[in-house]
């Protein structure tokens, strides 16, 4: 698979991810079948802001931090970005991480 096509299936799946709600890097990594290749979903998020259709301030690390904040522009735009959809964020982590995480490997249909 090239870097383009695994980057479109991380677009994809980002895209799905609803209003209100949370996923991981690994998350979406196991959900592609490459569950060591978290940093490259990461990767791929990055590269994808030039594409506001890709939520990709929905996507945190595995314990909830925000830890890709770095890549957006402006120094809180990922946490506004969160807020705006009523999601509170503490300390650069999601508050109530284990409620709204959205799981690709749950809710999705393997494609």
């Amino acid at each position: 698979m090239t870097n383009e096509g695994f980057f479109a299936k991380v677009y994809s799946i980002t895209k799905q991810v609803p209003f209100g709600r949370v996923t991981s890097y690994g998350a979406i990594a196991r959900y592609l079948g490459t569950p060591q290749s978290a940093r490259m979903v990461g990767w791929a998020l990055n590269a994808s802001h030039l594409d506001d259709s890709v939520p990709a301030h929905r996507v945190v690390n595995r314990k909830g931090l925000l830890s890709g904040k770095h890549h957006f522009k402006g120094s809180n735009l990922m946490q506004q970005l969160l807020e705006s959809e009523n999601i509170t964020v503490i300390n650069n982590g999601i508050d109530n991480f284990d409620i709204l995480f959205w799981d690709p490997n749950i809710e999705l249909i393997k494609q």
